[in-house]
């Protein structure tokens, strides 16, 4: 009897510290899930004149996004909504202060350092699709992996097509689509890459209203499947709000 009831003690404590331990990995799991994966901190963007006077755009930016959130930055024309946009993309730099994607510092890179990270990391939607005239759907789309020797750049390029819902359209040149196909297009070819980030610069600015509810559907419903975290800056406030945060930027700064 006192054999079994010290083996019943055995057990129980057994399992006892097992869903302890349990408990505590799955704890330390869920902390270490959320990854901070943009961090902006004072960051300022000045433009020199003529008359050796600056135009401050950017001041003084504070900024942090998880992985899988969705913000959307909302302002007026002139606000520095294109000018932030263009920082985070790497294809300007900031006058002052921090900005890290996936932890690294972007203005600490070389030009070819941040060519291959931005090819690796960020999906950019351009307002203006920026599709190559001469090239086909597919081609356009399968372009940025061809440009770094994907192996598998047509096939990626397909399942991009397919996500849009455009694999019908896959040899149609940019002046057989229509706008909304264009932007569709211009999604799978950002989106191709399987980025760390999407960045969409008023993704249905050019279309008109019930195209644009379509291009955004299928843009909330592609993040929301693939879990890729999206920045999108716009004067809609209406697909703004589609967002999980709002951020209002005014004369250059978080309002």
């Amino acid at each position: 009897m006192i054999l079994k009831t010290a083996c019943h003690n055995l057990i129980k404590s057994t399992l006892l510290c097992t869903l302890k331990i349990d408990f505590n990995l799955n704890e330390a799991s869920l902390t270490t899930h959320i990854f901070m994966i943009l961090e902006i901190e004072g960051l300022d963007k000045t433009f020199p004149q003529a008359d050796h006077d600056k135009i401050e755009v950017l001041k003084n930016l504070n900024l942090q996004v998880t992985e899988g959130e969705t913000v959307a930055v909302v302002g007026q024309s002139g606000s520095g909504k294109s000018t932030l946009l263009s920082l985070l993309a790497g294809l300007d730099r900031q006058s002052s202060g921090s900005l890290r994607l996936r932890g690294q510092e972007i203005s600490a890179m070389s030009e070819a350092k941040l060519t291959q990270f931005r090819a690796e990391n960020i999906g950019i939607i351009f307002q203006q699709f920026y599709l190559m005239p001469h090239l086909t759907a597919l081609e356009n789309v399968s372009l940025p992996l061809e440009m770094f020797g994907h192996k598998d750049s047509q096939q990626r390029a397909k399942e991009a097509l397919m996500q849009v819902g455009l694999a019908e359209r896959e040899k149609h040149f940019p002046h057989q689509l229509s706008g909304g196909e264009s932007q569709r297009v211009a999604i799978a070819r950002a989106i191709v890459i399987r980025p760390s980030i999407l960045l969409a610069d008023e993704p249905t600015g050019n279309l008109d209203n019930a195209t644009g509810l379509q291009v955004s559907n299928l843009l909330f419903d592609l993040v929301q499947t693939t879990g890729m975290t999206l920045l999108l800056v716009t004067h809609n406030t209406e697909l703004a709000q589609r967002c999980s945060r709002q951020l209002t930027l005014h004369s250059g700064t978080f309002q």
